[in-house]
């Protein structure tokens, strides 16, 4: 099964649709505040030639002249919505003119010019004069034309901003889906690692950006791997077959020279030499075997569906007869229906290569644990004298047993166990326990 993994590409894809959003949120903002600061200042200056213009009516004609002015202007509907309201106060606050129901509080001796809100709940630009003792004016203009205009330029930026986001998100969807097939068809190479996938890399979409000069390089790897991995293999098996037929054209000779002498003590040394001929037949057959697992590491080919409970149930029965004989308390507990991609000789090798190890070393009347469960986790643990600390990575190194062991072996059988499991994707290591030893199968990178 192909690992879950978090697409660089789609984080890509997703920063840049971020990023077109905060860039277009803030080409908003700028232009709202450039709007709106330019509506305050032509308001400002709308009101301000308004009261400059009544002043000089003043001026020239006087109050009564400025009293129907005021109700002239009143009168007039302005164009762009910005509806002016006015206030004149003679003496003792009398209203003289105007539409304002009060003095919206500007100090009209210093012609003070500010934002207030009128009776109707509008805001407005207002600026008071003096222009006698006892006369006060205050033009004030509505500011709905920068409003209306504000509302305008939000619903273009929403528009356009969607747009724009929603081009850069399928652009970036577009090439992400393109860049991620490529990068895609290398991890497939290196994961099947098959003549048909690491050819394919030969015929990238693109050989000339650096993707397509990385497949080359990738496929040309690959490729050269594969040949080393085929020429190791094949000495190897070269190698072992030169060795292992005339060990055993010797081992024959040794049998019928056994059978025509009739020397007790030749025979028995005969017998010794045989074992010797078998055993180091067996020690030969564990190296391949150790050197095939290794070569074949990271390599899915090969690897078909394995059902783990009834291959290890199978095993387990087979066991249970032994550990009548050898006086051992052997328990089992297997989940049903737990399963992975593998070769189903070398992981029953592999679950033997264990068992075998633990009633070998655990002494009669003593308990060997077998228990598998889903992940796949297989555990197998013993009572027995256990394994120093100091020795659960020794233990797995070819050539080497725990320290103090004195049984017979090679020192292999953890070694291939080790080698079938990392060909599988499965670590197998030593856990802590209080008594005995206690192995542990599981899939790499997992707790």
């Amino acid at each position: 099964m192909k690992p879950r993994t978090h697409s660089i590409f789609g984080r890509i894809t997703l920063g840049a649709t971020l990023v077109s959003v905060a860039l277009v949120t803030l080409l908003w903002a700028l232009a709202h505040w450039t709007v709106q600061a330019s509506g305050a200042a032509a308001l400002e200056r709308a009101v301000d030639v308004d009261l400059a213009g009544l002043v000089d009516i003043y001026a020239s004609g006087g109050e009564q002249e400025l009293i129907e002015r005021i109700g002239d202007r009143l009168e007039l509907a302005p164009s762009d919505g910005n509806r002016p309201h006015y206030l004149l106060l003679g003496e003792g606050g009398t209203r003289l003119a105007g539409d304002m129901n009060g003095w919206p509080g500007l100090d009209a001796r210093i012609s003070e010019s500010r934002r207030v809100e009128l009776a109707s709940g509008v805001e407005a630009q207002a600026r008071a004069t003096q222009l006698g003792p006892e006369l006060r004016l205050v033009v004030a203009r509505e500011d709905r034309a920068t409003a209306a205009l504000l509302r305008r330029l939000a619903f273009g930026f929403l528009l356009a901003g969607l747009a724009a986001v929603a081009s850069v998100a399928l652009l970036g969807w577009l090439t992400a889906r393109r860049l991620n097939r490529r990068i895609e068809r290398l991890n497939d190479a290196f994961r099947r690692r098959e003549p048909e996938a690491i050819a394919a890399l030969a015929t990238d979409e693109d050989t000339r950006d650096e993707i397509g000069e990385l497949a080359r390089h990738s496929g040309d790897a690959l490729a050269q791997t594969a040949h080393l991995a085929q020429a190791h293999r094949e000495t190897a098996d070269q190698i072992a077959h030169e060795i292992r037929t005339p060990l055993m054209h010797l081992d024959t000779r040794l049998v019928k020279l056994a059978r025509e002498t009739g020397d007790a003590s030749l025979g028995e040394a005969l017998a010794r030499a045989r074992g010797d001929i078998r055993g180091i037949v067996a020690l030969l057959e564990s190296l391949l075997d150790i050197a095939s697992s290794e070569a074949k590491i990271g390599d899915q080919s090969g690897l078909r569906p394995v059902d783990l409970s009834a291959m290890i149930s199978r095993i387990a029965e087979l066991y249970a007869d032994s550990a009548e004989e050898s006086g051992h308390r052997f328990e089992v507990s297997i989940a049903p229906g737990v399963s992975c991609p593998g070769e189903e000789m070398q992981l029953a090798r592999l679950v033997t290569n264990l068992l075998d190890n633990a009633f070998k070393y655990v002494p009669e009347g003593g308990t060997i644990r077998l228990s598998l469960g889903p992940g796949p986790r297989l555990e197998v643990a013993d009572d027995g004298p256990g394994i120093p600390e100091s020795d659960h990575e020794t233990v797995f190194t070819r050539f080497r047993r725990a320290h103090g062991e004195t049984k017979g072996g090679a020192g292999l059988g953890l070694a291939l166990a080790r080698a079938i499991a990392q060909r599988h994707g499965l670590s197998l290591s030593l856990a802590a326990s209080p008594r005995g030893a206690h192995f542990v199968l599981k899939p790499e990178n997992r707790r």
